[in-house]
């Protein structure tokens, strides 16, 4: 049986449908990426899986128990450390996590080594009497981390993890979801960094409007939808004459930044001659020029017409703003 499994999953508010009809499935003991730009539905399905929101159509089972008729086993039998965590900043870590452990009906004794054990393992056993409060965001995030394991779920569902994190923070969390996966607990990761499902998870679906728009491995995924591209920055010359040049070539792909030209060969190197005549004879000068493998980026691309780190780079502006 799988650890979830969803049929024509939706969710409307109102006039707007936000989740349209997913299906996916997740095997025990992997790891999930959801991946998809702010908006797309991600959290949405995951409130969803979770009980905290009803579907308004479709089905979903999470470790085998219907999120809707079978609520109270499927909270159970997962843990939840949700983009924004409810920590109490006045409690210390250690607190907290002891208070959880008493929510989910530990023992006092057990709860107590239970908190100690797991404040050591998100490494926060040196920080576990000081009030959260004054901890920071990476803090924050390992000690919601440690209160979603505290009754040994079967599976976890971590949303957007690592959003505005320092490249350390980040680092620190995705070793301590590998070492969960590696323990036995599958992983439904939500997350809107391409890195983050390429690096973390077995099977990806990238999720836009509301809709799933490819499914399968980071590896299969790149190789169906993504061929190399040529990377290339102009130094002088027309940049509308450097991308007609280009075109003759290959595949021009959406624009990202200033005078950055992408275009998708079909021959990898062998067509990086056939670019470079093309631009000497437009008369363009060539900064930089490099052949980029297929990303998870690329197969957003092709599938929805504009680039996912966009959004992404967007959200961290504005949560270290915040």
């Amino acid at each position: 049986m799988p650890a979830i499994e969803v049929e024509g999953l939706e969710r409307a508010f109102g006039d707007v449908l936000a989740v349209q009809g997913v299906d996916l499935t997740v095997d025990k003991g992997e790891i999930y990426g959801f991946l998809g730009p702010n908006g797309a539905g991600k959290t949405t399905t995951v409130r969803m899986l979770t009980t905290l929101l009803l579907p308004t159509g479709g089905r979903a089972t999470v470790a085998g128990h219907d999120v809707v008729r079978e609520a109270r086993a499927v909270r159970a039998s997962i843990g939840v450390a949700l983009q924004e965590a409810a920590l109490d900043p006045l409690m210390t870590g250690r607190e907290l996590i002891r208070l959880q452990a008493t929510l989910q009906g530990l023992p006092p004794a057990e709860g107590r080594q239970r908190a100690d054990a797991l404040l050591e393992r998100v490494e926060l056993d040196h920080a576990a009497d000081r009030r959260v409060g004054g901890y920071s965001g990476g803090m924050k995030r390992r000690l919601d981390l440690a209160a979603a394991l505290v009754h040994e779920p079967s599976v976890l569902f971590l949303d957007e993890p690592t959003t505005g994190l320092d490249p350390v923070s980040r680092k620190t969390i995705w070793e301590e979801v590998r070492a969960l996966n590696d323990a036995g607990t599958t992983v439904f990761l939500t997350t809107q960094y391409l890195e983050e499902a390429d690096q973390l998870a077995d099977n990806v679906a990238i999720i836009d409007s509301g809709r799933i728009v490819a499914e399968g491995t980071p590896d299969s995924l790149k190789a169906e939808f993504g061929n190399p591209h040529i990377q290339l920055q102009i130094a002088e010359g027309s940049l509308a004459d450097a991308e007609r040049a280009c075109a003759e070539v290959g595949r021009l792909l959406p624009p990202k930044d200033g005078r950055l030209i992408e275009v998708e060969v079909e021959n990898g190197a062998a067509d990086i001659p056939r670019v470079v005549r093309a631009l000497d004879d437009a008369g363009i000068a060539v900064e930089s020029l490099e052949l980029v493998r297929p990303t998870l980026d690329d197969v957003f691309v092709a599938k929805t017409g504009y680039h996912i780190e966009d959004e992404s780079e967007a959200a961290d502006e504005e949560a270290v703003e915040a």
